[in-house]
């Protein structure tokens, strides 16, 4: 996901989106605890989306 993806969402989609993002950094701590995660650059990518997903909700709020 990169920011022009991002500024095409509705707020509602943000947050859908954020949420499953969520979910899905709380599931790979989760195995990174029990089992081996095969593919740890997924726990940076995630942050960042997550973090591009913020900027863009504050921003939109502070416009409003």
């Amino acid at each position: 996901m990169n920011g022009a993806e991002v500024k095409k969402m509705r707020d509602d989609e943000i947050g859908v989106e954020l949420a499953r993002l969520r979910m899905k950094l709380y599931d790979l701590r989760v195995q990174q605890v029990t089992d081996k995660v095969a593919d740890t650059s997924q726990f940076g990518k995630v942050r960042k989306d997550i973090a591009r997903l913020l900027t863009e909700q504050t921003s939109r709020s502070r416009k409003a």
